[in-house]
């Protein structure tokens, strides 16, 4: 507790790990890309943000263009390619923020909520869906 009245609590917000598998689960791997480099700007570690982004462009160029390329896709059902970069998305959060968000938390720092999150993630999938329409609309009429 003496050590809780020596540091400051943070002011700034950052967004729970569970929070982001439910934006990446909603939005794809774009809305995890984006709310992962948020949070790393706000932890300061601005260099891992350019990554973050790089990361989740290839991912998503590589599941979507995957979908497209690979035969009888449409036999799997569909919630099993998003669980699946969900976790993987999660793994990463946890791995390389998970200790920062805890201690961002037990420092009495703020996290944004899963409302905020959800918003996010639903506009990330409108998005997407444009990205993929507008790709169909010129393999089929390119």
């Amino acid at each position: 507790m003496e050590e809780n009245l020596l540091s400051p609590e943070p002011t700034f917000k950052l967004y729970k790990d569970r929070a982001i598998s439910v934006g990446t689960f909603l939005g794809g791997p774009l809305v995890a890309g984006y709310l992962t480099a948020e949070n790393f700007k706000q932890l300061g570690q601005s260099e891992k943000v350019r990554i973050t982004w790089i990361i989740a462009i290839l991912s998503t160029i590589i599941i979507f263009g995957g979908i497209f390329l690979v035969p009888n896709i449409d036999k799997v059902p569909n919630y099993i390619i998003p669980l699946i970069y969900t976790a993987i998305a999660q793994y990463l959060v946890q791995k390389y923020q998970g200790a920062d968000i805890k201690t961002h938390i037990d420092s009495g720092g703020q996290t944004y909520s899963t409302w905020r999150v959800i918003w996010i993630g639903l506009v990330g999938l409108v998005i997407l869906l444009i990205i993929i329409f507008v790709i169909q609309f010129f393999i089929i009429y390119g």
